[in-house]
């Protein structure tokens, strides 16, 4: 059965992207790996404004505007956290009220993740900087210890953290980011 299961995902692999005409790339099709060439592509080519626009050969390319931005090796090489700490940017927080401003919830939760990968950090302070809580509970998480079963499979199908993550936040592909707390010596061990 394995053999015949690993047989399968080899064929899919080599046929979905050709069959979609995306060249011989296996990893074409995932959304969280495109290619260096194809970051911050100018509004004309991004595949998300029309290209038959004036309006869109007007626009700032993303390379020019992220310029004075501290960098970052993952997403599109924007560490936006440092730079809404550093003041480089000032994002409005309510669209109707200017003056309003986020109630900032500076809480760490740690998820103990199976395995020896470092377990996740999930830092309250960051995301409410930048979003309400309502963005996030309770439709994507339910705000009570244990409710929230997770899985780096459904994260990297855009559920949970993937809601945003890969999509309008740094990449889950950038592990350490999230994977940052070392488990204690008896844990990385596989003690008990």
């Amino acid at each position: 059965m394995f053999r015949f299961a690993s047989l399968v995902v080899a064929v899919l692999l080599l046929t979905v992207p050709l069959a979609q005409g995306q060249g011989n790339d296996p990893l074409s099709f995932n959304r969280l790996m495109p290619s260096p060439d194809t970051r911050n592509a100018p509004p004309a080519e991004d595949g998300i404004h029309d290209a038959a626009s004036e309006g869109t050969h007007m626009l700032q390319t993303p390379r020019e505007a992220f310029q004075p931005l501290p960098e970052s090796n993952a997403g599109n090489y924007v560490d936006w956290v440092t730079a809404l700490q550093e003041e480089h940017i000032t994002p409005r927080f309510d669209l109707n009220d200017p003056t309003r401003r986020p109630t900032v919830m500076d809480l760490n939760i740690v998820r103990e993740v199976k395995g020896s990968m470092p377990d996740v950090v999930f830092p309250h302070k960051e995301h409410t900087e930048w979003l309400d809580c309502s963005n996030c509970h309770p439709a994507i998480f339910i705000p009570q210890r244990g409710a929230n079963q997770m899985s780096m499979a459904e994260i990297m199908l855009g559920e949970q953290c993937g809601a945003c993550h890969g999509r309008v936040a740094f990449p889950v592909t950038d592990c350490r980011a999230c994977h940052s707390r070392p488990k204690d010596g008896a844990q990385a061990a596989g003690g008990q």
